[in-house]
């Protein structure tokens, strides 16, 4: 189809209008299939993952910044099939299956039709399902970061050996974490509710911690351990003093989703010249970091935990299942 024919195409897409109302706050409606502009490539969505950062910013809880207006299409992490390419994209033609990220001002992901910036774009081999490769970008790259820039930890098994605790490791960041975590020279400790303690061990984890416990929520070492790195990735707030007295002397608690109280915290940590820190962290989109991501996953080193699958016609659903907060792993809607 030429771009002139994709022009005047509509498609099915679930956007919203307004801040608030939740998944009944999203509606069904046809637009036009986007044209590719330079730099871009147009993608036939075979799947898409919802983030919490896709309801927050419906919450309004990142204004004014995002969305950038309304209505908004949301969803940032998709895989599909190229169906044109923009002028000057050399990396990718017509039928290439690929992995995208779509940033979190222009999101699209909830479409049929979306276009991705060459850039945040990757290829994706046979070996790895567009469900697979759709779940990795946001929850992939945070774990990935917060493992390896923030934590400083070698990823081939090499280095001293760290113990780590993953709080919240069977939501999206945490199930990648614990996988990423378990390639270095480490110890990991992770907590999730009972239900999933065995699914967490399967992914890696030597030590499990029901958060409901009295030594769960004291975030206390079965073995004893002090930990070196604590990955922080549940979006309910575990304080500071929880965490300061589990650390070893240069303990670090990375926060994936920092808030008020943690600049408050890091402030007062320099005032006090605490060895223990808390580091935020702000994730950036990296279009080799995630093609390593990609990689791992082919290798059979890393798998995308799939909690639930939906289609397009039914996307209020999964969105309703992830603003619940008791996914196992990625919520998947394929249009």
């Amino acid at each position: 189809m030429t771009l002139a024919a994709m022009a005047t195409k509509l498609m099915r897409a679930v956007q919203y209008n307004s801040y608030g109302g939740g998944a009944s706050g999203l509606k069904h409606v046809e637009v036009p299939v986007p044209t590719p502009k330079k730099g871009e490539i147009l993608l036939k969505l075979e799947a898409a993952t919802i983030n919490p950062v896709d309801w927050r910013i419906q919450k309004g809880k990142i204004r004014p910044f995002f969305p950038p207006k309304f209505p908004h299409i949301p969803a940032t992490d998709v895989a599909g099939e190229v169906v044109e390419v923009g002028k000057g994209v050399q990396k990718f033609k017509p039928g290439d299956k690929v992995v995208a990220y779509l940033t979190l001002a222009n999101g699209g992901g909830l479409a049929e039709f979306v276009t991705a910036s060459e850039r945040l774009t990757v290829a994706r081999p046979p070996e790895v399902s567009a469900a697979q490769g759709a779940g990795l970008p946001i929850a992939g790259l945070t774990a990935l970061q917060a493992l390896t820039q923030a934590a400083g930890l070698n990823l081939d098994g090499s280095g001293q050996k760290k113990n780590i605790l993953i709080t919240a490791a069977s939501g999206g960041v945490g199930q990648y974490a614990v996988q990423l975590a378990k390639l270095g020279n480490t110890h990991v400790t992770a907590t999730c509710g009972a239900r999933n303690i065995e699914f967490i061990k399967s992914l890696g984890a030597d030590e499990v911690l029901d958060y409901k416990t009295p030594e769960g929520a004291a975030l206390i070492s079965p073995s004893g351990r002090k930990y070196d790195i604590a990955v922080h990735c549940a979006i309910t707030g575990i304080p500071w003093s929880t965490f300061k007295p589990n650390l070893s002397a240069n303990g670090k608690v990375i926060n994936i989703t920092p808030g008020p109280s943690t600049w408050a915290t890091i402030a007062q940590n320099k005032l006090t010249f605490s060895k223990k820190q808390l580091v935020p962290l702000l994730t950036s989109a990296k279009s080799e970091n995630l093609d390593y991501l990609v990689k791992l996953v082919k290798e059979g080193k890393l798998k995308t935990v799939i909690d639930s699958k939906h289609p397009l016609s039914k996307a209020e659903d999964a969105w309703a299942k992830s603003i619940d907060g008791h996914a196992t792993g990625k919520i998947i809607v394929e249009p």
